[in-house]
């Protein structure tokens, strides 16, 4: 069955995450270097990992399998996600994909030269509302390309 990992240490999209899972009775496991609040609901895990680096990917990593959908806006951990066969969504509703990956991870490594050597590169862009409304759209695409016909039909006819 699909399950949705968050890497959730600085997540903006949590809330949209528990609210389209739960459409879908998808569980959901949130993976941090701390504790956070998370809904009552029985869909939702909160899986707290040491303070090492990468801890929070490598779990990712070591239990996500084919089929299942990563939240994060890391490029490495989407390109490790990619080779076991989970989608990857970004925060900002970037779908990460075998044909992507090459060239964001290109370009992060491309940016972070350039700050090495004291080039100013700017931030991201500030998260905003049309970045939750292409998350939003993005993940229910997602989740529709991995879930069976059946099931969605099934669970569409329980929420009504």
């Amino acid at each position: 069955m699909t399950r949705i990992y968050v890497d959730a240490d600085g997540c903006p999209v949590k809330d949209e995450v528990y609210r389209v899972a739960g459409r879908y009775a998808i569980a959901v496991t949130l993976v941090a270097n701390s504790r956070m609040r998370v809904p009552d609901s029985g869909n939702v895990m909160m899986e707290v990992v040491g303070d090492g680096f990468d801890e929070a990917d490598d779990w990712i990593v070591d239990h996500v399998e084919p089929n299942d959908i990563v939240i994060s806006g890391d490029i490495p951990l989407a390109g490790r996600c990619l080779k076991k066969g989970a989608r990857v969504l970004g925060h900002k509703g970037r779908v990460f994909t075998e044909e992507s990956i090459g060239e964001a991870l290109a370009t992060r490594e491309f940016l972070s030269q350039m700050r090495e050597t004291g080039v100013m590169t700017g931030g991201p862009a500030p998260f905003g509302p049309r970045d939750r409304s292409r998350f939003l759209d993005r993940l229910d695409a997602l989740i529709h390309e991995v879930l069976p016909p059946d099931y969605r039909k099934n669970q569409s006819l329980r929420k009504t």
